[in-house]
């Protein structure tokens, strides 16, 4: 289970005065958020009302991603930061709402990889043909509809403008959440991929590490130093002894590119600031997938993102660490120092080069 909070928006659809859905939403929310918070769920409440979309109105396709209209950025920003939704729509004339409708048609890549649950009410078919209605709209925009849903017959289900108290129905509700939490963490990899660069790998994929990718980047760092401790006779190395709350400090702190796969993190390298110098680090490669140029490919491209007036690039191994000095030394590193434990190691920049700065190796 991924350990990044999940946001799921409830999209309350009917915009007509006097409507049910702001009852039968405020019933979900109610009915869905002790177990909202068992998995780690945010909640974020959406009335369609509020977000006074005309009928689409922008020049360009939706799938351009081109808008110029402040109420489809706003829009577009709230859909790109849900991994989730939970529609709440009533059943008009054998479908769902016009209003619903043109909110799905306002964006395209947004929507992409994501899933989508249904809480329905209506009468005789209690909003039933409504939600079969929008799955062939999202399923075109490549969402996920969910199977587990919750139709409300409006007579069987309402009193006094109110959802009448219901265990067996909460409970439903309870059983949507889970399917759909589920299935936001199985697409997560898909919406990544389609959000990132390319990777030297088939399949792969790059994108900056934040700090809640910790636990995967801690998994990583101790997969991957357990062959530099045992070049170097010693455990004593920050990466094997650092704990999730310091690897999710130091991804705060330094800029990480980790390269992934179908959710698996494969490869990872670090990069800051200081003075005039580049420092690289942290620079590692999956057991299973060495040899394959990997941690070349993501040297180069932690090089390639140094600020344009830095004059060297830095970074160290440890002095026993031969395969990874060897690569240093092909890439156009010069050893600067060593303590006997901890070899130092230095490159010049474009910047650098052009002022003098010291090349070769040591």
């Amino acid at each position: 289970m991924s350990t990044k909070t999940t946001r799921v928006l409830v999209l309350v659809c009917s915009t007509r005065p006097g409507a049910l859905g702001p009852a039968v939403g405020e019933w979900l929310i109610d009915a869905i958020a002790p177990r909202a918070a068992e998995l780690g769920v945010e909640l974020v409440p959406v009335a369609l009302g509020d977000l006074a979309l005309p009928f689409l109105d922008e020049e360009e396709h939706p799938s351009s991603g081109v808008y110029r209209q402040e109420h489809t950025k706003r829009w577009s920003a709230m859909v790109d930061a849900a991994d989730g939704f939970i529609a709440v729509t009533p059943e008009y004339n054998y479908g769902m709402p016009a209003t619903f409708k043109n909110a799905l048609d306002y964006l395209g890549r947004e929507w992409a990889w994501k899933p989508m649950g249904f809480v329905s009410y209506g009468n005789t078919s209690a909003g039933t043909r409504a939600v079969q209605h929008a799955k062939q709209v999202v399923t075109a925009l490549r969402m996920v509809p969910l199977g587990a849903t919750v139709a409300l017959r409006i007579a069987d289900t309402v009193e006094n403008g109110r959802l009448r108290p219901d265990a067996a129905r909460d409970s439903a509700a309870a059983g949507i959440l889970d399917e759909l939490v589920g299935l936001a963490h199985g697409l997560r990899p898909m919406r990544e991929r389609i959000r990132s660069t390319p990777g030297p790998l088939p399949g792969s994929y790059v994108r900056e590490l934040t700090p809640d990718d910790a636990a995967e980047v801690l998994v990583l760092q101790r997969c991957c130093w357990m062959d530099e401790a045992q070049a170097n006779d010693t455990l004593d190395i920050p990466a094997l002894r650092e704990s999730l709350e310091q690897v999710r400090a130091w991804l705060g702190a330094w800029q990480g590119t980790g390269l992934w796969r179908d959710g698996r993190l494969l490869g990872m390298v670090r990069t800051r600031r200081a003075g005039d110098d580049w420092h690289v680090g942290r620079l590692g490669v999956a057991p299973d997938l060495r040899g394959q140029g990997v941690g070349r490919w993501l040297l180069r491209r932690a090089e390639a993102a140094a600020d344009a007036d830095c004059r060297r690039v830095v970074l160290s191994t440890g002095a026993g660490s031969r395969h990874n000095l060897a690569l240093y030394h092909a890439e156009g590193y010069r050893t600067e120092s060593s303590d006997g434990a901890t070899a130092s190691l230095v490159k010049p920049t474009p910047a650098g080069a052009a002022v003098g700065e010291p090349a070769g190796v040591v």
